[in-house]
């Protein structure tokens, strides 16, 4: 089995930062990409930012040079430095990551339960 468990969400003012985290945990023989979605009331979810296990990250164009995505491989931990956030950035966030368990020998996908991000105007 394996969990991904996110913290970091909360309330914070229009131009305000907040750091998201999400661990995998649990019988974990390699992780792959690992990515943050997100989803506003009534819309769809969408890719915010990517990172591949080597570093390479892919950023939506809504959000770009404003969050910045990181990893620690040691830690099979995924990070979202948001900062000069905007209402429009308030959503559900979702953590992604793709992981080849030491029972299976195919990678499967996963997805964390969510945190809640609300910019205030």
């Amino acid at each position: 089995q394996v969990q991904l468990a996110e913290s970091g969400g909360g309330l914070v003012q229009l131009g305000g930062s907040l750091r998201l985290s999400c661990a995998a945990s649990g019988s974990i023989f390699t992780v792959s990409t690992m990515s943050w979605y997100r989803q506003a009331p009534g819309k769809q979810r969408e890719s915010v930012a990517t990172i591949s296990n080597g570093g390479r990250t892919n950023y939506a164009d809504s959000v770009e040079g404003r969050f910045t995505i990181s990893r620690d491989n040691a830690k099979n931990t995924v990070y979202l430095q948001m900062n000069s956030l905007k209402p429009e950035d308030t959503a559900v966030y979702y953590c992604y990551a793709r992981i080849r368990t030491r029972i299976t020998t195919s990678y499967a996908d996963y997805w964390g339960q969510g945190t809640q991000v609300t910019v205030s105007s």
